[in-house]
């Protein structure tokens, strides 16, 4: 075997080359990193070999001369991390490596696993007429959201009478060997008593949470606007192990009105009118949020002609006062009656003739 090779490096590597190369490949195929991979193990036999040889700059001499492995009868020394802190940051070259390779695999992965966290958010979409989203009020929205486990309120676990812990049985920290490297960690599941006193849930399988359905009531305020997102906090899923409640947020999704359009906190809408009402003025029914309303159209109304309704466009969203409301927009515009008979034609001469002004006078100005 190569052993320069197996560090993808050649024969020029420095001894810092040589120590960064490990590290980098050591923690890429650690059987920890890949449990069950026999090419991994292997590759990081391999790694393992050529460090041992090449870490040592007589061994490594010795190794450019013949180019041939000698493999001691017995090792002087064995490469032991026991009692050494991995949680600490290394200096230097081995900062990105040989932390990674061992405070992520053996200490945070466990404490991932263990600690308490914060639920995930819940998204739904709302649909609301425009008259709801205009109005406002309360809403009732149907979730389905991950609760806290009512077997072990949530911790993922529930006491027992204490027992040898199996995993490190007793001892309070676990051993193993990889090569010539024998490693130490503090036992996980006995918290390095050596002794469990619980066991995990059988409810939630250590979880801490449940599917539950629910029913939450929603304050929408007046006007709100199609695709506003509201915030419940606390409604979301629940955390693992008793970690606390994610957020609920609603995106409002308002329908269009075949009617109204909406103009801040006024209403706008279209009024046909009659040729006679419009002329002779008339009271016209009109329709609001809150029901028909009267309208008066004066006399001579021309198309295009706004009508104001006071009070009668979005509520206030801090007080039920009609004089804080916005108002209603009416647009007159003006409808011709279908002429379908001789005696209507001869009215509509007749009123003509009464009425001879010229309408489209104003369009050329002034004759000199």
């Amino acid at each position: 075997m190569d052993l320069y090779g197996a560090l993808d490096l050649d024969a020029s590597a420095t001894a810092a080359d040589i120590e960064r190369a490990y590290l980098r490949l050591a923690r890429r195929y650690h059987p920890r990193i890949n449990p069950g991979d026999r090419l991994a193990e292997e590759r990081f036999r391999q790694v393992s070999q050529a460090y041992e040889v090449l870490g040592n700059a007589e061994r490594r001499r010795e190794y450019d001369r013949s180019r041939i492995v000698n493999h001691p009868a017995t090792v002087e020394a064995t490469i032991a991390f026991e009692g050494f802190d991995f949680s600490s940051l290394a200096q230097g070259h081995e900062a990105a490596t040989f932390s990674e390779m061992f405070s992520d695999v053996f200490q945070d992965a466990a404490r991932r696993v263990t600690s308490p966290e914060r639920g995930s958010a819940l998204e739904l979409t709302m649909p609301l007429s425009f008259e709801d989203a205009m109005r406002g009020g309360h809403f009732p929205v149907s979730v389905v959201r991950q609760e806290r486990c009512p077997g072990c309120a949530g911790a993922g676990r529930v006491s027992i009478a204490p027992v040898t812990c199996p995993a490190c049985r007793g001892a309070g920290a676990t051993r193993w060997a990889r090569g010539h490297m024998v490693f130490t960690k503090p036992c996980d599941p006995c918290g390095s008593t050596g002794r469990l006193t619980f066991q995990v849930c059988r409810v939630c399988a250590g979880s801490g949470v449940q599917a539950r359905s629910e029913v939450v009531t929603l304050v929408i305020p007046p006007g709100i606007d199609d695709a506003a997102r509201m915030a419940v906090p606390g409604r979301g899923h629940a955390g693992a192990r008793g970690g606390p409640m994610g957020d609920l947020y609603v995106t409002i999704e308002v329908s269009p009105h075949p009617v109204f359009s909406r103009d801040g906190r006024d209403l706008r809408m279209v009024l046909p009118v009659a040729v006679h009402e419009a002329a002779l003025g008339a009271k016209v029914d009109v329709p609001t949020l809150t029901g028909p309303v009267k309208v008066k159209v004066p006399p001579g109304t021309g198309s295009g002609s706004k009508l104001r309704v006071r009070g009668q466009g979005i509520p206030s969203a801090h007080s039920a006062d009609p004089a804080l409301a916005g108002d209603l927009i009416v647009e007159v515009q003006i409808v011709l009656p279908p002429v379908r008979d001789e005696r209507s034609k001869e009215l509509l001469r007749e009123f003509g003739a009464l009425n001879p002004a010229d309408v489209r006078a104003h369009l050329f100005g002034a004759q000199s």
